[in-house]
């Protein structure tokens, strides 16, 4: 199950509640000194909404492979640092299901699907407002990046977010609210388990 939606959409909380495994795209971001990461148009910011500054190769593959082993190796990243700080696996075992959520998670869902492991894709929308301020004090109370950054961001972020969840619906992703989408990863959980207790 892939779950998109801008950041502050509440993402991490509805795959928490689901009971789920996750895996964090967020995790998959590149390094702060990687020459590939993009700018802000007319700024030095680095865009860290901009999919490019994501590696979606090491994404997919991490994905694959927990469909396929039920386990793989993800890196451990420092949002505040902009850097990978180590290395962890994994595991979830024989589970039918599970979560892998982040804001580039739509970039994917054909890749996911064109590789047989897609179960479904949802995109969360909460509306600008309420996702600037979900955003900037979760990004403020974790120390992510300085307040004036946040700020920048946080106000590009709410002026594009109707275009954002536009683009990621076009990219496959189910638009739904908090309640909508755990609904469907309960029944999506219910119908794999049913089909795995069939083949069983």
């Amino acid at each position: 199950m892939l779950l998109c939606g801008p950041s502050g959409s509440g993402k991490s909380l509805v795959a928490a509640r689901s009971g789920l495994p996750v895996l964090r795209l967020d995790d998959f971001y590149k390094e702060s000194d990687d020459p590939t990461l993009p700018l802000v148009d007319g700024s030095s910011d680095i865009d860290w909404d901009h999919p490019q500054s994501w590696d979606a190769d090491v994404a997919v593959e991490a994905i694959a492979r927990l469909c396929a082993t039920g386990s793989t190796a993800v890196p451990v990243y420092d949002i505040a640092l902009s850097a990978r700080t180590g290395e962890e696996t994994l595991y979830i075992g024989r589970t039918p299901l599970f979560i892998a959520e982040g804001i580039f998670a739509a970039e994917i869902v054909e890749r996911c699907r064109d590789r047989g492991v897609l179960a479904d894709a949802l995109c969360l929308s909460r509306g600008p407002v309420t996702t600037f301020r979900r955003r900037f004090l979760r990004d403020l109370k974790e120390g992510r990046k300085s307040v004036p950054f946040l700020l920048r961001r946080g106000w590009r972020l709410m002026r594009a977010e109707r275009s954002i969840v536009t683009r990621q619906v076009s990219l496959g992703a189910h638009p739904c609210d908090r309640d909508e989408a755990l609904g469907r990863l309960a029944a999506a959980a219910a119908g794999r388990q049913t089909r795995q207790q069939t083949v069983a």
